[in-house]
């Protein structure tokens, strides 16, 4: 597959995933943090049934950045903990698939309310 094609999928799959987000919150009562919740939940469902996977390879990074792949991420760690460890692996794969981009956003959320000065919503 050439490189345009690739950028050019990932940005539709991408967008198709915000689309879906913005129709979501525009047409429907659900809060922008349910919509998230709903989206982690969707990639841990496509990524435990093994469909998430094909959907990355076609997609690239327009699969693999939005929430859908985080949940996804929490999914295929868990299968690899249950593998190794068993039942244990339940509770600890979610955590250790999922720890670098958690310290990420961590990090960089303390480092913008150093930078930026937070206002209230009224």
């Amino acid at each position: 597959m050439s490189p345009i094609s690739t950028y050019i999928l990932a940005f539709l799959i991408g967008g198709a995933f915000c689309v879906i987000a913005q129709l979501l919150i525009d047409k429907t009562a659900l809060t922008p943090a349910r919509i998230l919740v709903i989206y982690v939940s969707v990639g841990v469902l496509l990524g435990a049934l093994g469909w998430y996977s094909p959907l990355r390879d076609i997609a690239g990074c327009g699969a693999s950045v939005p929430l859908v792949g985080f949940g996804a991420n929490i999914a295929s760690g868990i299968k690899k903990a249950v593998m190794q460890d068993g039942f244990l692996g339940i509770f600890k794969g979610g955590f250790t698939s999922a720890a670098v981009g958690c310290s990420a956003a961590l990090v960089f959320g303390y480092v913008a309310a150093l930078v930026f000065k937070g206002k209230p919503k009224r």
